[in-house]
């Protein structure tokens, strides 16, 4: 007797399993029972498991019966000429999908020659075994997996062109690239996924090679030529917004330019690119400071007087301008209503970004690397033909990483752009390499994909020859320009009176025990004593009870918390962190004594 459950319930025993298990399986093809039903016995506690909940990530798989596939040529000539569909062909039970648990009973062939008796299903392509972002990865079956993982995810942070009616979107951090390309070398899945309607890279010249260092550690080089003339050029965008609110008593914000008289008033150079409306002057260049949106707001706290008395109440400032480093033109101006009812303003900025020393950029193998260094394009190497590469990379980033795919896809690229077509690298289906390099042999190249290189500086020819072709390539959105910080004196933190933490809140960057064991290493100790000066505090210890004391404005005395007036007090400079700690300390009930010393 067998125990059976449904969705993890128990509803009953069977004496036969197997065959219990065969018989919903043969209802399910027959379309008797559901296809959102999966069964499978569980062989380490003798149950069987029934599900048909929902939130299970299932699979489809093309049925086969003693060693045969149930799909036959007539089904494909049918599906062809649009007899048949997807649904009928689960309904049929030709196709059927299968949970987890389902496939744990399940062995799966990867093509029809790999068949025999004891496989159960067959994998509709040999693609599938990915997800959609992996399946856009060329050549990806000749990619380390880990790599494989990276590649998919830097694909999601690219810029491209994300959506057709940007121009009238206010979404937040939106990339626009300006001159997207469909890849040379592509997979199947960019034709599903109709790709060159949503394009997020360039193709680019590439050159495997070092050029005096400025591409070590996963760094590369970018032709300053290229860039000029547009290459991974793109617009930033991100929206201010600003509502009328209502308050009670019937008050309401205004969208307006405020009036000197207005509590909180900013001056005149803050305003200067408000329109009458109180609204920026759309293509005005604005910066940290400016006010975007005019606005003014009732005052915060009415007392019962003031409610009878609207017209003596001033009202106060609430403009909305551009936080710290924040710095755009005014692109497109929206003037609507919130759910509410209340008026809405939305200013679009607009932001050019070129590429710069930062900047990322990687291919779709998880081969990720920051802008080194912008080269002039007369002082790049360039090949016997004239070919000056657009970007070079490191040859030291292959041999650990083992991204072959990456290699080959420069040579795919190669012969795409010679040749006038696309080459196929869809996982376990693309063309075959053998062919690819006997190709690129016929066009008058080596079939190994190097070339002889000459310096573009000396005009000497290179002595290795440099392995060269052309790469789909990606710009991320992790630009330097919204990563960027720096701060001389700025704000504190009211606790612990050190400098306040990220670049919205205009913080400081931290110097922590290992950046402090560099100074020390470089005997740099004056520069590591004002690192650590941030929240120097001078203050007064009492020599005869080791705790603080303070200053008395109108005895003008210090003050000994234990002994009064009647104690040598003496002043202690400390970090204002040491100060707190011994505060805390004293509020734990514990006793942290100073003893003092003389100086010489």
């Amino acid at each position: 007797m067998v125990e059976v459950y449904l969705n993890e319930k128990f509803i009953g025993t069977v004496d036969d399993p197997f065959s219990f298990v065969d018989d919903v399986k043969d209802l399910r093809r027959k379309g008797a029972l559901s296809d959102d039903i999966n069964v499978h016995i569980d062989h380490a506690t003798q149950e069987v498991h029934v599900f048909c909940d929902e939130g299970r990530a299932r699979r489809p798989l093309l049925v086969v019966k003693q060693g045969k596939l149930i799909l036959t040529e007539k089904h494909l000539q049918q599906l062809r000429d649009g007899e048949l569909t997807w649904i009928d062909l689960v309904r049929q039970g030709v196709i059927e999908y299968l949970d987890a648990g389902e496939e744990e009973n399940a062995l799966v062939a990867y093509q029809p020659q790999d068949l025999t008796v004891d496989h159960t299903h067959m994998e509709i392509t040999p693609g599938s075994i990915s997800g959609v972002a992996s399946a856009l990865v060329p050549f990806g079956n000749y990619n380390q997996s880990s790599r494989l993982i990276i590649g998919s995810k830097n694909q999601k942070q690219s810029l491209g062109f994300y959506a057709a009616n940007f121009h009238l979107r206010l979404d937040m951090d939106a990339n626009i690239l300006h001159y997207p390309q469909l890849p040379l070398v592509k997979t199947k899945i960019h034709d599903i996924t109709d790709y060159e309607q949503h394009p997020s890279g360039q193709n680019m010249v590439v050159a495997v090679m070092c050029y005096d260092g400025y591409n070590m550690e996963d760094g590369v080089i970018l032709s300053k030529g290229s860039v000029q003339r547009g290459l991974a050029r793109s617009t930033y965008f991100n929206p201010v917004k600003a509502e009328e609110l209502r308050y009670s008593g019937g008050l309401i914000d205004e969208v307006s330019v405020p009036d000197a008289e207005v509590k909180g008033f900013r001056g005149e150079q803050d305003y200067r690119f408000l329109e009458a409306d109180g609204i920026v002057s759309p293509e005005s260049q604005v910066g940290e400071g400016d006010v975007v949106i005019g606005r003014t707001s009732p005052p915060r706290f009415l007392s019962s007087m003031d409610e009878y008395n609207l017209s003596t109440s001033t009202r106060r400032e609430s403009s909305i301008s551009l936080k710290h480093g924040e710095h755009g033109i005014a692109d497109f101006v929206i003037i609507s209503e919130n759910e509410e009812g209340n008026k809405l303003v939305q200013v679009r900025l607009r932001e050019e970004r070129i590429p710069e020393i930062g900047d990322k950029f990687t291919s779709r193998h998880g081969q990720k690397g920051v802008t080194g260094i912008l080269i002039n394009q007369a002082d790049l190497p360039f090949s016997a033909s004239g070919i000056v590469p657009d970007l070079i990379f490191t040859p030291h980033g292959v041999s650990s990483r083992m991204t072959v795919s990456h290699l080959m896809e420069l040579i795919g690229g190669k012969v795409a752009a010679l040749a006038g077509r696309y080459v196929d690298g869809t996982l376990f289906e693309a063309e075959n390499t053998d062919d690819v390099r006997a190709e690129l042999l016929t066009m008058g190249f080596r079939e190994d994909g190097v070339e002889n290189f000459y310096d573009g500086r000396t005009g000497k020819r290179m002595l290795a020859k440099i392995y060269v072709g052309n790469m789909y390539y990606l710009r991320l959105r992790h630009m330097v320009a919204n990563k960027m910080q720096s701060r001389a004196r700025g704000p504190i933190q009211l606790l612990t009176r050190q400098p306040t933490e990220g670049k919205a809140k205009e913080g400081g960057l931290r110097l922590g025990e290992m950046e402090k064991d560099t100074f020390i290493a470089h005997g740099a100790s004056l520069l590591l004593k004002e690192r650590f000066d941030s929240d120097r505090v001078v203050v007064p210890i009492c020599e005869k009870s080791g705790l603080l004391g303070y200053f008395d404005a109108r005895s003008n005395k210090l003050i000994s918390p234990v002994y009064g007036e009647d104690s040598t007090m003496s002043y202690v400079e400390m970090s204002y962190a040491f100060k707190l700690l011994l505060d805390e300390l004293l509020s734990l009930g514990l006793y942290p004594k100073i003893e003092l010393e003389d100086k010489y």
